[in-house]
C-alpha cells in the first residue's frame, strides 16, 4: 500500500493543469488568500475521500481473496487501464498549440469560493479514485497506517504547499520564478500529462493484475 500511495501521490502533485492554475491564482489580486483557499479545498477533497473509504471499511482491510478485496483490486486495475488508455490517446493525438482555458482570464476577479471550487474541478479524479481503492487496505489499528495516509494526502498537496509558502516568504522572487514555471508547464503540458498518466497507469495495471492472478 505504501509504495502505491507514493506513486499515486507523486502523480497527483506533479500534474501540470492544477499547478498552472494555482500559479495564476497566486499572481492575481489577493493571490495568497485565493491560493490558500485552493490549497485547503484540494487537501480537504483528498481527506474526505480517504475518510469515506475508512468509514466503509471500518479501518480494517478486507480479508484476502474476499469479494471486497477482489473488488478493490479490480477497481485499481480499471483506474490503471483508464489512465494508460488516456495517456495513449493524448500521446497519439495531433499536436495542438496551447490555449489558456476560458476561466483563466477571470481568475483575477475570482472569489475565495471560486478558488476553492476550482480545486475540486481540477483534481485528477482518476488518480484520486485509484488512491481510494488503495486505501481500502489500510489497517488503522497501527500507527504506521495513519502516518501513511497522512503522508499520502500531504504528498498529493506538496507542490501547492511549496508554492504557497514561497509566495508568502518571498513574493517578488516567487512571482518571477513561478511565472517562468507556469510558462514551462504550459509548453510541456501534453508531455507531462502523457508521462504521468502512463507511468501511474502502468504501475497500477501491473500491480493489480499480479494481485488478481496471485489471489
Amino acid at each position: 500500500m505504501v509504495v502505491d500511495l507514493v506513486v499515486i501521490g507523486t502523480g497527483i502533485t506533479l500534474g501540470p493543469v492544477h499547478n498552472s492554475a494555482f500559479i495564476l491564482l497566486l499572481a492575481s489580486q489577493r493571490g495568497v488568500r485565493k491560493g490558500l483557499a485552493f490549497l485547503l479545498s484540494w487537501l480537504a477533497n483528498l481527506v474526505a475521500v480517504v475518510a469515506c473509504v475508512v468509514l466503509l471499511t471500518g479501518g480494517t482491510p478486507p480479508a484476502p481473496r474476499s469479494v471486497p478485496s477482489t473488488a478493490a483490486i479490480a477497481a485499481k486495475l480499471a483506474f490503471g487501464v483508464g489512465l494508460v488508455v488516456f495517456g495513449g490517446y493524448w500521446w497519439r493525438r495531433p499536436p495542438r498549440p496551447y490555449r489558456p482555458p476560458s476561466w483563466a482570464g477571470r481568475i483575477d476577479n475570482a472569489s475565495l469560493g471560486t478558488a476553492a471550487g476550482l480545486a475540486w474541478l481540477l483534481q485528477p479524479w482518476a488518480m484520486v479514485g485509484a488512491g481510494a481503492a488503495t486505501v481500502v487496505d489500510a489497517d488503522l489499528s497501527s500507527l504506521s497506517a495513519w502516518l501513511t495516509l497522512t503522508g499520502y494526502c500531504l504528498l498529493a498537496t506538496l507542490s501547492l504547499l511549496v508554492m504557497e509558502l514561497y509566495t508568502v516568504r518571498a513574493p517578488t522572487a516567487a512571482e518571477a520564478r513561478l511565472s517562468a514555471l507556469r510558462s514551462w508547464l504550459e509548453q510541456h503540458q501534453d508531455q507531462l500529462i502523457v508521462a504521468l498518466s502512463l507511468l501511474v497507469g502502468l504501475w497500477l495495471t501491473a500491480k493489480a493484475a499480479y494481485q488478481l492472478v496471485a489471489a
